[in-house]
């Protein structure tokens, strides 16, 4: 996803808060470097703030809509009158929040935000003895709950979205996390073997050599 504020701190503080709860973020602090980023970039969510340097975010956003751009966008603002309210939904918003937020709101929004721009997914993955919750983002195993991190989550929901097929090492980079890391660093492998860990034997998680990985249901567990 992609979050466009001016105000340095408080981006830094929602860009970490939403990456904590398991989300690839990005950041722009202006309408040109939003631009740029949503032409290289195909995002689930965009958080824009109205008030910025470079104009009024939706207009910004009415526009885009006009010219096909259909992310979903939530409109972060002080500006709390019905009037702005109704005036950022016309401009083609889906949310609209107003500052100062409680941040746990604010993520539960983007999260339903993302699940809204992609195929519709189901509440619950299973796979063989393995349950993926993804409304509650909890993780049971032969039913005992298992304490993932966000990070750990989010690569284990897009392995079970796509049980049984390979993704891709690129494609699980690219879904969970943000333009900030290192596409040759090692971060992927060491989270998989913790993830492998956590998960237990029999392996559910098998390596697919030369491509990335695949979720499967272990032998006997069905």
């Amino acid at each position: 996803m992609l979050v466009v504020e001016d105000d340095e701190n408080l981006r830094f503080a929602l860009t970490a808060a939403l990456r904590g709860s398991g989300l690839a973020v990005d950041e722009a602090a202006d309408l040109p470097q939003a631009d740029e980023a949503l032409f290289i970039t195909a995002y689930d969510c965009v958080v824009f703030d109205r008030n910025l340097p470079s104009g009024d975010a939706a207009e910004h956003v009415r526009r885009w809509r006009l010219e096909g751009g259909a992310v979903p966008v939530l409109f972060l603002t002080a500006r709390d009158t019905v009037a702005d309210r109704v005036e950022g939904f016309a401009a083609g918003g889906d949310d609209y929040l107003v500052k100062p937020f409680a941040v746990p709101e604010l993520i539960a929004r983007v999260h339903s935000l993302c699940r809204r721009s992609g195929a519709v997914r189901p509440p619950v993955y299973r796979c063989g003895d393995l349950e993926i919750d993804t409304a509650r983002r909890q993780v049971r195993r032969a039913g005992v709950l298992l304490m993932l991190t966000s990070k750990e989550f989010a690569v284990l929901e897009m392995l079970a979205a796509r049980a049984d097929q390979a993704v891709t090492r690129a494609e699980l980079i690219e879904g969970c996390w943000d333009e900030m890391a290192e596409p040759q660093s090692n971060v992927l492998e060491v989270l998989m073997s913790q993830l492998r860990r956590k998960l237990g034997d029999p392996p559910v998680i098998r390596t697919v050599r030369g491509v990335g990985y695949r979720l499967e249901a272990a032998q006997g567990s069905e």
